[in-house]
């Protein structure tokens, strides 16, 4: 225990989207480590500080967020461009010695911070503290899927196993997903499920198109338990239908959808949205001339990829804008694949199980060591959830 007694004092700087607060959140289960969450509000047009790397609060709207004052925090777990200049600013103000852990994507050089957590899909440089992840982290683990699992089993009692989960999620990025996509993974998922003899349990998410979800509700060709999102729906069975699953298909726009199904331990197959040029498995350094192959081939060939102007105007934001304005989740595919932990659907040829991802184990140790004999005054890291209070 340090001089005193003191317990170590972590403070989150919580993210802006849901996906990164649920990093943040399980890594702080990981810790097992009290945390107190500071959420701030934001000022619209303050850009500066964060694209001139700056130190300080000018892009925070201080009145409608929660304080930042003394006694000054020991480590801070943040993620979010906009906290950058945040978390750089409380270290100062603390005289150095808080330490700093970001995870994701960077706008700065990874020198302004203690560790740096990512994965492939972010251009970040590699350098000795930065900790390259195959997938980002999550809270998904054998307790609470045990728990999911006996808590919706009794529901879904009158579907014959095996089952095979269908986890949709939506555009993203330089793929889009509509009525052709919609149509495809319809189709292959069904053919799966009949060569299994298996039952589908489908989900779908907040950027779900409407045409996929009615696809699938439209066909009685397989048994299958079908659930629409709502925002904060108690009963979403997202994570008991991730316990009960044999398989597990996700589209690959999700990087957390694909973390959490691989967690699982059950095989995973990614569903491409894309197609042809446009494809998911396509190297995403996108030549200029792939937009008007795929308007070609869109005319001719069913399997085509659909079209939208966002994604084709974030195909060329990848190819001549700045690289941090944009992330690569092809990179991310590529070493699923090639590490063995997920397959293209189609192309996985057995159904067998993976071992579960150790990353989050692998960030808990680096972050003790980093924070070293301080760390003993804190209760020991355990598997369960750690103490978390909003501040």
């Amino acid at each position: 225990m340090p001089e005193g007694g003191v317990q170590l004092r972590v403070w989150i700087v919580d993210a802006y989207r849901a996906g990164e607060k649920t990093q943040l959140r399980a890594l702080a289960e990981g810790l097992g480590w009290p945390v107190e969450i500071k959420t701030l509000s934001y000022r619209k047009f303050e850009m500066r500080t964060t694209l001139l790397r700056g130190s300080d609060l000018r892009g925070v709207d201080l009145a409608n967020s929660d304080g930042l004052a003394p006694p000054w925090p020991d480590l801070v777990l943040s993620m979010g461009m906009r906290n950058e200049p945040v978390c750089r600013w409380i270290r100062a103000q603390s005289g150095g010695r808080t330490k700093l852990v970001f995870l994701g994507r960077l706008w700065s050089d990874p020198s302004h911070f203690d560790l740096v957590v990512t994965t492939p899909q972010y251009r970040v440089p590699d350098r000795p503290n930065v900790l390259r992840n195959a997938l980002p982290l999550h809270s998904v683990g054998p307790a609470r899927l045990a728990e999911a699992q006996a808590a919706w089993a009794p529901h879904l009692a009158h579907l014959q196993a095996p089952f095979i989960t269908v986890n949709i999620g939506g555009t993203s990025g330089p793929y889009a997903f509509g009525r052709r996509a919609a149509d495809r993974l319809l189709r292959d998922a069904v053919a799966l499920a009949r060569a299994r003899g298996a039952s589908l349990l489908v989900s779908s998410s907040a950027r779900t198109p409407a045409c996929s979800i009615d696809a699938f509700a439209a066909q009685d060709d397989i048994p299958m338990e079908l659930y629409r999102w709502r925002r904060g729906d108690g009963d979403n069975p997202y994570l008991g239908f991730l316990a009960l699953a044999d398989e597990v298909i996700v589209t690959a726009d999700s990087i957390s959808m694909l973390s959490e199904a691989y967690a699982t331990g059950k095989p995973v197959h990614m569903f491409d949205i894309g197609a042809g040029a446009l494809g998911m498995r396509h190297d995403m350094h996108v030549a200029a001339g792939e937009a008007e192959l795929a308007r070609a081939l869109a005319k001719q060939d069913p399997d085509s990829p659909d079209l939208a102007p966002g994604p084709l105007a974030y195909r060329a934001l990848m190819r001549w804008g700045w690289q941090h304005l944009t992330r690569d989740i092809s990179q991310m595919h590529l070493r699923l694949v090639r590490s063995g932990r997920m397959g293209w659907l189609g192309d996985l040829p057995a159904a067998t199980e993976v071992a579960p991802s150790s990353d989050l184990q692998r960030v808990v140790h680096r972050i003790e060591d980093l924070m070293g004999a301080e760390a003993s005054g804190s209760p020991a890291p355990t598997k369960q959830t750690g103490v978390v209070t909003q501040t």
